[in-house]
């Protein structure tokens, strides 16, 4: 039993001590860099932690928190959830798939940044006119590979579904969803990162709020700390995503294995 607790133990030292390692390089780097820079262009990680703390204490960074965060899940979950959707309903009719594939294509190479400035003239500022750009930034990725994911599957099966006289309800639930859910995860873990930048483009533009005006606020005001305190937040916030992501694409599809 002993031996077993070792090995376990040896094993997880061996896969996290060079991320621990590489993490504490890069953020001693930070340090030394920093503090032979000029603050206009780069602070210390201790400068970067102590202004981080202020903005954490004096209340502000956890309201822009918050109001990115609600723009950040409204905007994703509408992609997740109209990429999906529209995805199975391309894969399962051609014409209408290959009619609008064009324009997804198009789109989905598009910069959306590029597009700002026409949400902006169309519909102004506010809060829907930035959950539209966060939609658009994630829904692209989540439609794109769920549109392959149920293309991919063999007719085989379908006419295996058919034969135990599986209705086209039957056929969704049972076969098209469950096969196309795997694809559609790392479509969903795609658009995490890219709503996140989306997130940061819409405060940048189109709002007087959230993280991103944070960052805008404190690059006017030559507050380089209170820069670098923000990307932090998100970037801390981006890899928490990705992970989540990661593990509920090893929940819902560990059978792609």
């Amino acid at each position: 039993m002993r031996e077993s607790s070792g090995s376990a133990a040896a094993y997880h030292l061996g896969r996290h001590l060079p991320f621990a390692l590489s993490l504490a390089g890069g953020l001693a780097l930070w340090e030394l860099v920093g503090r032979e820079s000029s603050p206009a262009f780069l602070v210390p990680f201790s400068t970067t932690m102590e202004r981080l703390w202020e903005l954490l204490v004096g209340g502000t960074l956890v309201a822009e928190t918050l109001d990115s965060a609600g723009l950040f899940a409204t905007g994703f979950l509408l992609s997740v959830v109209v990429g999906i959707a529209a995805g199975l309903v391309l894969a399962r009719v051609q014409v209408l798939r290959v009619a609008l594939e064009p324009y997804i294509m198009i789109l989905y190479a598009t910069p959306m940044v590029a597009l700002i400035p026409f949400i902006l003239s169309l519909m102004g500022f506010g809060f829907i006119p930035k959950v539209l750009v966060v939609f658009l930034f994630g829904v692209f990725p989540v439609l794109y590979n769920t549109v392959e994911g149920a293309r991919s599957i063999k007719p085989e099966m379908l006419e295996v579904a058919r034969s135990f006289r599986s209705g086209e309800r039957a056929l969704w639930r049972d076969v098209m969803l469950p096969y196309t859910l795997p694809f559609a995860m790392t479509g969903i873990r795609l658009a995490i990162g890219r709503c996140l930048v989306g997130m940061v483009a819409a405060e940048f533009f189109l709002s007087s709020n959230g993280l991103g005006q944070l960052i805008m606020s404190a690059s006017q005001n030559f507050d380089t700390g209170g820069l670098f305190a923000a990307i932090t937040v998100i970037c801390l916030i981006g890899v928490g995503l990705m992970r989540l992501g990661f593990a509920l694409e090893s929940r819902f599809a560990h059978w792609r294995k």
